[in-house]
């Protein structure tokens, strides 16, 4: 028996009158239920009875039955004297979803079904089918909420040789096991139907199953998770070695890849919870994000905290209880918030809000902690300060990196990376610069003090405008221009950097090693902010 089936057996054996169960597929639970009945493990005699606006009361397979009104068909209940579960759907419409009120006859209606099948002689249970909704007040001690997580890897496995077997003989199958794993994988957080949508779809083109199918279940995925308005799939290509510096990160992110396999647990090694990224705005917190998904070959869902919050009261604490469900439904996978702080930091000030910031965040705080599934949250933030003093307690993250403004090694290879993206092949913009030229990257390098990673980006970027302009390529001096004309973040936010650099003296760990960090130590300034020569750029750990 799956978990659900076992908390549902308890239930209709504890004689709850009322379940409610929110699950956008009412199929699961009445198979679920279908086999509870079959195996015995409820007393024998009970039958099924489903209920819809269009078929009325009516048995699984059967004619539809006489239509009738919501409440009128509730009161029929406790006129059936044989021992029944009956699995309503269409009820949410009329108990408040959507923003709409609830009728009050609907909900008296509920409430006499409840005292009946609680007292009464003879064992009934109203399992009401609900994509989502929020209960009457009426209704919040006499309904009992059980969660339908999404298929399985087993029960999408399950689909999948059912859709085969359907399937044989009319599509040829050239799939290895490791093939086959992954494809279900593949398919992990979509619905059955979703699943089977997506198999048939893989198909249908050239009637062949095979391992090039799988970026077409992944496709599939994608627009599911796009549908749900609250994450968003994020393909990635970049990987670690396209980020200049950061190596004290790198390796520790480095060391933590594969722990999501099985023979990890077999060294004591729990799945990474979480990082959380703070520093420099520009300095490439969010690239290293996507860098890890292509990295560790994880799905990258990224989570707007902006739409989690909506107008409907409850909706938001809902939305936000959706999104980490489906976040584990594609487990393993990676988590992405970027600049957090902008969406929980207003959680201290939640007043006008009548608290729903505080309640999301409680909600995604306690998640973060007892948390079982393997996903790995990746969060970033400019201003950490800002954020609830609980979200950053040792537990919920495994580690708090800081971010600076590189080094000069750190601005010669991120030169590197950006010339050669912009300028190779010459044929595109250029020729003349090198980008591995060791002089040329060194005197960029000392031009650039106090830039950050996204300044030099836009530097080259400027300097090709310039050449493409005048149709010829880009020249040293075009690059030294750009630096010259640009002032950086260092120098127009002097105060604002010091401040985050004197939080992240003691609190958190440099994402740059000392080693590395060796210029920085040296000078009286940096970048026209003064006063930094006794700062060490965070806990001095190395990984």
């Amino acid at each position: 028996m799956t978990e659900f089936q076992q908390t549902l057996t308890e239930m209709i054996r504890a004689r709850n009158p009322v379940l409610l169960v929110e699950t956008q597929e009412p199929d699961r639970v009445v198979s679920a239920i279908e086999s509870i009945i079959s195996s015995g493990v409820i007393p024998r005699g009970r039958q099924l009875v489903l209920y819809s606006l269009t078929r009325g009361l009516h048995s699984p397979g059967g004619n539809p039955g006489k239509r009738a009104l919501p409440e009128d068909a509730l009161l029929e209940t406790m006129k059936v004297a044989q021992p029944t579960v009956f699995v309503f759907q269409d009820l949410h419409h009329q108990l408040g979803a959507n923003g709409r009120p609830a009728e009050p006859a609907v909900i008296r209606a509920v409430l006499d079904v409840a005292t009946e099948f609680r007292s009464g002689p003879i064992a009934h249970t109203l399992v009401i089918v609900a994509p989502q909704i929020t209960l009457p007040v009426d209704l919040e001690k006499t309904v009992s909420v059980i969660d339908l997580p999404l298929p399985t890897e087993a029960e999408i496995g399950k689909a999948l040789d059912n859709f085969l077997e359907t399937n044989e003989g009319s599509i040829r199958v050239n799939l290895s096991d490791s093939d086959r794993r992954r494809m279900v994988q593949a398919a992990q957080g979509l619905t059955l139907g979703e699943a089977e949508n997506a198999f048939a779809r893989a198909v249908v083109s050239d009637r062949v199953l095979d391992e090039s199918d799988v970026g077409l279940i992944l496709e599939e995925k994608r627009q599911t998770i796009r549908k749900s308005g609250l994450l968003e799939f994020v393909p990635s290509k970049v990987s670690l070695d396209e980020i200049g510096g950061l190596d004290n990160l790198k390796r520790w992110l480095m060391r933590r890849d594969s722990a999501w396999q099985s023979d990890a647990s077999d060294w004591g090694v729990p799945a990474p919870k979480g990082l959380l990224v703070t520093g420099v705005p520009g300095c490439g917190k969010s690239l290293t994000a996507a860098a890890v998904s292509a990295q560790w070959g994880l799905p990258l869902l990224r989570l707007d905290i902006g739409r989690v919050f909506s107008g409907l009261v409850g909706s938001s604490e809902q939305n936000m209880r959706n999104a980490l469900r489906l976040a584990e439904a594609v487990a393993p996978s990676i988590l992405w918030i970027d600049e957090i702080e902008k969406g929980f930091g207003t959680a201290r000030q939640s007043g006008g809000d009548s608290g729903t910031s505080t309640r999301v965040l409680g909600t995604f705080l306690t998640w973060m902690q007892e948390k079982q599934a393997p996903v790995f949250v990746m969060a970033t933030a400019n201003k950490i300060d800002a954020l609830p003093p609980e979200f950053l307690r040792k537990g919920r993250f495994d580690e708090i990196f800081f971010v600076d403004l590189p080094t000069a090694e750190e601005r010669r290879e991120i030169w590197r990376v950006h010339l050669a993206d912009h300028l190779n092949p010459p044929s595109r913009a250029g020729g003349i610069v090198d980008p591995q030229n060791v002089d040329a990257l060194q005197e960029l390098s000392s031009a650039s003090e106090g830039f950050s990673g996204a300044e030099i980006a836009q530097a080259v970027i400027s300097s090709c405008f310039d050449a493409f302009a005048d149709r010829r390529s880009v020249r040293q001096d075009d690059l030294l221009r750009s630096i010259e004309n640009t002032v950086p973040l260092s120098v127009t936010q002097a105060e604002q950097i010091r401040a985050i650099r004197e939080w992240a003296s003691e609190r958190a760990v440099s994402a740059t090693s000392k080693k590395a960090r060796s210029d920085y130590l040296t000078k009286p300034e940096i970048g026209g902010s003064p006063d930094v020569s006794g700062w060490r750029g965070g806990r001095t750990i190395e990984f």
